[in-house]
């Protein structure tokens, strides 16, 4: 799945371009890893937009703030994070 940026990322954050932050930013911002950002640990005030499917999925791996290193958690969890907005379709099929 890939999120639709462009459609319903855009229309929910109300806004008129989404982009991603140049790595250096991302980093520095976040004090993790590129290739092992996390949403855990996030500032509240960040939106985390999260797929509802993910909320049922028993097993996820997801960054834990540096490269070498995975978490693995339950999708229930993201229900519990700050800034974490469930929306239902934001996944969309590969091409």
């Amino acid at each position: 799945m890939r999120a639709d940026l462009n459609g319903l990322v855009k229309h929910t954050l109300q806004v008129s371009k989404v982009s991603f932050a140049p790595v250096a930013d991302a980093t520095a911002a976040t004090g993790m890893e590129s290739g092992g950002m996390s949403p855990i640990g996030l500032p509240a005030e960040w939106p985390v937009l999260v797929d509802a499917r993910i909320l049922e999925t028993p097993t996820l791996f997801i960054g834990s703030g540096i490269r070498p290193s995975k978490l693995v958690v339950n999708g229930a969890l993201f229900a519990y994070l700050p800034g974490v907005r469930v929306i239902e379709g934001l996944g969309k099929p590969r091409a």
